[in-house]
């Protein structure tokens, strides 16, 4: 894979980019497939032919692109993103946990509560209402937790629903799926959050704290949404899409 050094010198692209072409590639290719870890920086740079910073850049831009990942301690690993790329993103009516999570979830780990009623919970929520009940879900990857989830509904939006409260499965295939089934429009927000792990009680996400935060108000009608959820997926798991056409 060593470059041919008579071709760098004639090319007016930067080096960085050369290698990040040429990484690109043998992605695409398969030479590097989903979920293999890449050599050792210092083993690839020495391959390529190119200094340790360079390759870094490199590797940077393709992070940026969601075809790497580098996970503290073990290295740079190739995501299953690259294989899903014409698939519906964030501009589809969905959990968009699942579009923009890089791991796949083996586990949904399910608590409720219920709250006194808070202007917070009146403004998301766009009503009035006697109680709010706030459901947690922590997904879990293997033996890690690596994204959370804190959804706001209505007490009586549980009783329109005819959900149980002491039906896990119930109230998972109603969050998860059933209330985009129901849905006619969602609105979305993103931010980056700093401070997720600061407010969990029960666990930590998995390595670090900085994570996409995905504000999602679920509409069924016009006057108020079903469900508010905010949406926490820390930064090395996050690969968000939005496919735009006219």
């Amino acid at each position: 894979m060593n470059f041919n050094q008579e071709d760098l010198s004639k090319s007016k692209k930067p080096l960085y980019i050369i290698v990040y072409d040429k990484l690109y590639k043998l992605i695409m290719e398969g030479t590097f497939p989903p979920d293999s870890k890449l050599p050792t920086e210092p083993e690839l740079a020495k391959m390529l032919g190119v200094s340790r910073m360079t390759l870094r850049q490199a590797l940077a831009l393709l992070q940026d692109d969601g075809l790497v990942k580098n996970v503290h301690g073990k290295g740079n690993f190739i995501t299953k993103f690259h294989k899903n790329r014409h698939t519906a993103g964030l501009e589809k009516v969905g959990n968009p946990l699942y579009k923009c999570h890089s791991e796949t979830i083996d586990e949904v780990e399910l608590n409720f509560r219920i709250d006194l009623v808070s202007d917070y919970a009146e403004e998301v929520l766009k009503k009035k209402m006697a109680a709010v009940v706030a459901f947690e879900r922590w997904y879990k990857s293997g033996n890690n937790v690596v994204a959370y989830a804190l959804t706001m509904m209505a007490v009586e939006t549980v009783t329109e629903l005819n959900l149980e409260l002491q039906n896990d499965k119930q109230l998972l295939d109603m969050l998860e799926e059933k209330v985009y089934e129901l849905a006619n429009s969602s609105t979305i927000e993103i931010k980056r959050s700093v401070a997720v792990n600061k407010t969990l009680q029960k666990y930590q996400l998995f390595k670090g704290e900085e994570c996409d935060l995905i504000l999602e108000s679920v509409y069924i009608s016009d006057q108020y949404p079903i469900v508010y959820n905010k949406y926490y997926i820390p930064k090395e798991f996050s690969q968000i899409r939005i496919n735009a056409a006219k």
